[in-house]
Order: structure tokens, then C-alpha cells, then sequence
């Protein structure tokens, strides 16, 4: 009779375990619906103020973020049983540490990329959610809700657990990436705080005053002044998240984008208040090194908005033409013009005195997420969720052309031009492309970083490129893809959120760089720029 050997009888065991697991896990798919019908049935038995519809809207949402966080639970305890099996195997033939480590690289690899899938389909629903009109019914933050859904997920699995796998939190994925040497100066110098909720995007006027403009999540622009960061002026006209704004080349408007589906152009008139003393920044505090990389979340609490900021509610001109959020918009050279991009998957040009659709520009697969216009020619770049980004030439007024740019794996979240013919696109893939428009084939540079990118912005004189990041962070590039610096981050200064944008504004003394993020503050940064170039 034959004998069986210990390790076909560990193998044997394991595709049991795995069998049976894969059969509790159908059963739960099969009662689901039921589990479903029988939440809508309690939904409706209970005391609320809200609306049925849009109880059940929220019950649908959750459902889709805990069967997210259900099947990357069920992923990581699979991913553990291999990790088992594997090193199993490998002590019985005496190479465990080195086996072990290959493993892991693999399997991290895998989990890192699951983790990227949920984040981009959190900020998506999140997004939407807080792009529709408001029924004048006080709802929780969709924000607020997702992050306490996310720390209960973080509570299932056990402390006791020690497995070389484990879930990534989307907000505090921490750089793997080897420290630059550089000791150039990146000081915080001012917060910009009043927001309700998420801060989408930032700009700063190309007219006197200065000041800068961002927009939010809680159906509000505001304009603050940069010296002080006292609120100056707050646009309350939309009525879904505002997405994003932009100023007119010459004059006193805004454009602004949101998810009502529409987009705003308002006139505004401020008076900058007394500047007040701004920090020292000859205090030099080291871009890389002594960071206290924190969890401690200081910006949860209720943040009470400037009440004595006067407001404008009433649009200059309206832009309707879309059928989905209107996710960015921005001026082409001259101010007469200005595209929006929408989640219809096309954008429009529109002429500004007649508010008359000159061209729809129709082509991608799937939303937009951006869009950009050339500093100095009739150009426009178009981002969006089908991995490519697109050019489109408005310089011949008879004839417009279209360039695809494919070199991307995932979202493309934004593209922007600098002075010269290049093009610099970020992506949700995690990298950064630089691209020569003279020639689309491939990109000229690649960068390579740890987390998503989100909305980027290139410094005019000295072209770096400021990478706002999904893990909080916030690094410095230049244009051959050497990395010059990050921002410093702790639990007392820095971003405690996702970073969701980065504008440069080289000519103002105090803060020459500007971020936003989901933690409701915008950050005036100075940047050592001579210092940083030297120690390239």
C-alpha cells in the first residue's frame, strides 16, 4: 500500500480549506439580495427625516463600498493561506527566508494594486455624490461617512495577525522610495482654512490683487488673500461640489466648474486686508529628513466657515450644454473663449459674450477628468478615465485636429502644458509622463512614484512639477524626472488628507507654491527654488 508523503498531504488540506472557504463565500452572494430587501424593509420602519429615495440611494452606495472592502478582506486572508503554503514548502527544503522574501514582493504588488482600484472607485462615488444639487435636506458628508466605514473595516482584521500581506490604507501609504539628498528650503508659510468639506482645486489670479481662488466639495469658491489667508470673497451660486476654478487673463472673473452639470463665470471685486508678518523663512526646514509621519487626523472636527466673508450668488453667465458633472473648465489665450470637461465624455468650447457652444469635442471613451489650455496658443488637453489624454488644435479657425496620447495603464487625471512644446500628464498608474507635442509617439521622461497622482501644475521660469499625491504627500520634480524634493509632512504641519491639486505662483514673495486636499485647507508653501536647482 502506498505511503503518502507529507507534502501532498499539506497540499491535499489546503484545497479543502480553499474549497470550503469558496463555498461559504457563495453562500453569501446567494442571500445578499434578500440581505438587501430586508435593509429596505427596516429603512422603511424607521424614524427619519431624510426621504425614503435618498435613504435608499445611501443604502446602495454603502453596499458597493462594503462589498469593496468585503472581497479585499476575503483577498488578503486568500493571499495569507499562499504565504502559509509557500513558506511551508520552503522549510522543508531549508530556503525559507529567501523564498519568503520573493513572496512577498509579489503578493504586495498584487495587494497595492487592489488598493489602487478601491481608492480611485471611492473617489469616484464620493465625487458623484457630492456633485448632485443640494433638496435643501442636511445630509452627512459622503466624505465623513466613508472615512468611519473605512476605520470600522480597519477594526475586522485582528491586531494578532502578523501576515507580511496586509491592507494598505488609502490615505497612509507611506513612500518606499529611497531619500534625495537635497537641503533645500520647503516651508510651510500659511493655511487657508474655512471649507466645509474637500478642497478639488486651486488657482491664483493673473490680474491685481492677487489673491487665490479655490474650490470645493461644499458647493463653494472662495477667494482668500495670500498674505493673510483671511477669506476675502465666497461664491455660493452652484448647487452641486464645485470641481474647479480658474481667472481670467486679464480681468476680474472667475470660471468655475460643478457637478450641477453647468458651468459659472462671476465677476468679483476684492480689497486686500493689511498684510500681517510673515513667518521667517530663513529657518530652514529639511524637505526629507526628522518628518514624524503621524496618523493623528487634526481636521475631522466641524471647521466653522468665515461668516463675515461677504458672498456672490448670482452668476455673470451660465454655460449649459452638458448632460453629466461638469468636472474642469479653464480660459484659452485671450479670455474670449473657455472649455469645459465633463463626465459626458466631451468637452466644450463656448463663447463667452454669447455663451453660444462653439465646438463639442467628442472622442473619448469614458469621463473626462481634466482639461488645460496652452498659455499661448489655441490648444487644448483633454484628460480622461479611458487612460489617454487628447490634443486639440483651435489655431487654424477653419479646421480643428485631434492627437491621441496613449501611454497610460490607468486613469489619466490630468495633463497640463508648460511654455515651451511640452506636455506633462499624471496618472492614476502612479507615473508621470513628459511628453513632446512635436513628437506624441513616446514620452521623453517617465517618473515613477508610490501613489496615484492627482491634479499637477508646472512652474513657469524654472518648469518643476509639483505631484500632489493620494498618500498626502507632495514631491518636486523637474522636467527629466529627477526628484528635487517633498514637502514636509507631520501630524503638525502638511496635508492629513489626499492632496488633490498644486499651483505654482513664482512672482509672489511669500508663498510660491500652493496645494489643496480632502482635509479642507489649502497650504501657501515658499520654495528655496535657487537652493533646490543647486542641489540637482
Amino acid at each position: 500500500m502506498p505511503v503518502e508523503s507529507g507534502s501532498s498531504a499539506a497540499a491535499r488540506q489546503q484545497k479543502q480549506k480553499r474549497k470550503s472557504h469558496s463555498l461559504s463565500i457563495r453562500r453569501t452572494n446567494s442571500t445578499e439580495q434578500d440581505r438587501s430587501g430586508l435593509q429596505r424593509d427596516m429603512l422603511e420602519g424607521q424614524d427619519s427625516k431624510l426621504p425614503l429615495s435618498l435613504r435608499s440611494n445611501l443604502l446602495d452606495l454603502f453596499s458597493q463600498i462594503e462589498r469593496e472592502f468585503e472581497n479585499l478582506y476575503i483577498e488578503n486572508l486568500e493571499l495569507r493561506r499562499e504565504i502559509e503554503t509557500l513558506n511551508d514548502r520552503l522549510a522543508a527544503e531549508g530556503q525559507t527566508f529567501e523564498g519568503a522574501d520573493l513572496a512577498k514582493g509579489a503578493l504586495k504588488t498584487k495587494a497595492s494594486h487592489s488598493t489602487s482600484q478601491l481608492s480611485q472607485k471611492l473617489k469616484t462615488t464620493y465625487k458623484a455624490s457630492t456633485s448632485k444639487p443640494s433638496q435643501g435636506v442636511d445630509t452627512p458628508s459622503p466624505r465623513d461617512l466613508v472615512i468611519q466605514i473605512w476605520n470600522l473595516f480597519s477594526g475586522l482584521c485582528p491586531k494578532r495577525i502578523e501576515s507580511p500581506v496586509c491592507i494598505i490604507p488609502i490615505f497612509n501609504i507611506v513612500s518606499s522610495f529611497k531619500a534625495t539628498t537635497s537641503r533645500a528650503v520647503c516651508q510651510l508659510v500659511r493655511e487657508y482654512v474655512g471649507h466645509r468639506d474637500g478642497i478639488w482645486d486651486l488657482s491664483v489670479t493673473r490680474t491685481q490683487p492677487v489673491v487665490l481662488g479655490t474650490a470645493s466639495a461644499d458647493h463653494t469658491a472662495m477667494l482668500w488673500s495670500i498674505e493673510t489667508g483671511k477669506c476675502l470673497l465666497k461664491y455660493l451660486g452652484h448647487q452641486g461640489s464645485v470641481n474647479s476654478i480658474k481667472f481670467h487673463p486679464t480681468e476680474q472673473m472667475a470660471l468655475t466648474a460643478s457637478g450641477d452639470q453647468t458651468a459659472h463665470i462671476w465677476r468679483y471685486m476684492v480689497q486686500l486686508p493689511t498684510p500681517q508678518p510673515v513667518a521667517d523663512v530663513s529657518q530652514q526646514t529639511p524637505c526629507e529628513d526628522d518628518v514624524d509621519f503621524s496618523d493623528k487626523d487634526e481636521a475631522d472636527g466641524e471647521i466653522d466657515g468665515p461668516n463675515d466673508c461677504p458672498s456672490i450668488r448670482v452668476a455673470t453667465t451660465t454655460l449649459r450644454s452638458h448632460q453629466g458633472v461638469v468636472i474642469a473648465a479653464d480660459w484659452l489665450v485671450g479670455g474670449k473663449q473657455v472649455v469645459t470637461a465633463s463626465w459626458d465624455r466631451a468637452a466644450n468650447l463656448y463663447d463667452v459674450e454669447t455663451s453660444e457652444l462653439v465646438h463639442s469635442l467628442t472622442g473619448h471613451d469614458q469621463e473626462l477628468t481634466h482639461c488645460c489650455t496652452h498659455p499661448t496658443q489655441r490648444l487644448v488637453v483633454t484628460s480622461s478615465r479611458d487612460t489617454t489624454f487628447r490634443l486639440w488644435d483651435f489655431r487654424d479657425p477653419s479646421i480643428h485636429s485631434v492627437n491621441v496620447f496613449q501611454g497610460h495603464t490607468d486613469t489619466v487625471t490630468s495633463a497640463v502644458f508648460t511654455v515651451g512644446d511640452n506636455v506633462v500628464s499624471g496618472s492614476d498608474d502612479r507615473t508621470v509622463k513628459v511628453w513632446d507635442l512635436k513628437n506624441m509617439r513616446s514620452p521623453i521622461a517617465t517618473i515613477r512614484t508610490d501613489s496615484a497622482v492627482n491634479r499637477i501644475s508646472v512652474s513657469v521660469n524654472q518648469k518643476i512639477i509639483a505631484l500632489p499625491h493620494d498618500n498626502r504627500q507632495v514631491r518636486l520634480f523637474d522636467m527629466s524626472g529627477v526628484r528635487l524634493a517633498r514637502l514636509p509632512r507631520s501630524n503638525r504641519q502638511g496635508h492629513r488628507r489626499m492632496v488633490c491639486c498644486s499651483a505654482w505662483c513664482e512672482d509672489n514673495t511669500s508663498c510660491n507654491l500652493f496645494t489643496c486636499g480632502f482635509d479642507r485647507q489649502a497650504i501657501g508653501w515658499n520654495i528655496n527654488i535657487p537652493a533646490l536647482l543647486q542641489e540637482k
